[in-house]
């Protein structure tokens, strides 16, 4: 049993395909772009290739977008002065404040910062208190695009027992309380979860979001398994890998998302769709 491919560009662009016809009739009975607003601190490769890649996105939706670039050298207050501006500028209907920041800027403060109505990232702590209780925010991009990805495959989550490797406040407990909420039985997974091999072959959905290369190992994976990597790691020779070791447990899942090709297209898919709800709440408050 070989597993089919969960192809997350192909699912990704008809997101965006169906996104772009939303915020062209969006535009036209208000009269302006939805707009999402971008920090970038410091000079990250990392960090400049993925807003690169948003803002490409933001353009062929028909979202505008509004960049700031601040050197590795600024303040909290710089900071800070940018996201108060972006948070009273009409024309801003989210706000992405690029991960990591440097090294002793307070990364929890400046997310807090970020008006929760504008929170496009779905990090800010009333939109992550709005999950946890099932009202309706921002949901973080990345676990809601998971949840694509696996409604793709059309198997059942209800009643479905979902292995969330990593409990992180940006993928894994998000990850976990959307599960939750399709009624699967959810374990959490991290480094102090003992018989790691053992939870993660009961596991009929897996999500592995841990940042560490491979170490989800293939035959762990419960036959016909729904298995969704996460983690974007580079090895020693340059080539990327997940947290899953691909080749052998695509012998044994149902399906299996690659990387790269498979959640990235997602998230950046996702953060567009909240910067358009952003805009539709922001029009009809």
């Amino acid at each position: 049993m070989t597993a089919q491919i969960i192809d997350g560009k192909a699912i990704a662009k008809e997101c965006r395909k169906a996104l772009k016809g939303r915020v062209k009739e969006f535009s036209e009975q208000y009269g302006h772009a939805p707009g999402l607003g971008v920090i970038l601190v410091g000079e990250d490769p990392a960090s400049a290739v993925y807003v690169r890649n948003k803002e490409k996105a933001c353009a062929r939706a028909g979202i505008a977008s509004f960049h700031h670039d601040l050197p590795i050298t600024a303040t909290q207050e710089q900071v800070a002065k940018i996201i108060d501006e972006m948070n009273a500028d009409s024309r801003v209907h989210g706000i992405l404040l690029q991960l990591p920041l440097p090294k002793g800027l307070d990364e929890q403060a400046m997310l807090a910062r970020i008006h929760p109505d504008k929170d496009a990232d779905g990090f800010h702590p009333i939109n992550a208190g709005y999950l946890a209780v099932g009202k309706d925010g921002y949901v973080p991009c990345t676990p809601k695009g998971v949840m694509t990805l696996i409604a793709s495959t059309g198997q059942p989550i209800e009643g479905a027992h979902a292995v969330v490797i990593g409990r992180s406040n940006i993928v894994g407990k998000p990850q976990a309380q959307l599960l939750l909420q399709k009624n699967a039985t959810v374990t959490i997974c991290h480094s102090r979860t003992k018989n790691l091999a053992e939870v993660v072959g009961l596991g009929d959905i897996v999500v592995a979001a841990v940042g560490r290369p491979e170490m989800v190992k293939g035959e762990w994976i419960k036959k016909g398994a729904v298995v969704i990597d996460v983690g974007i790691n580079r090895r020693d020779d340059g080539t990327l890998c997940g947290d899953v070791e691909f080749e052998t447990a695509k012998e044994r899942a149902g399906w299996i998302t690659p990387v790269p090709g498979g959640v990235g297209p997602m998230t950046i898919a996702m953060l567009l769709e909240n910067t358009l709800e952003g805009a539709i709440r922001a029009a009809t408050r």
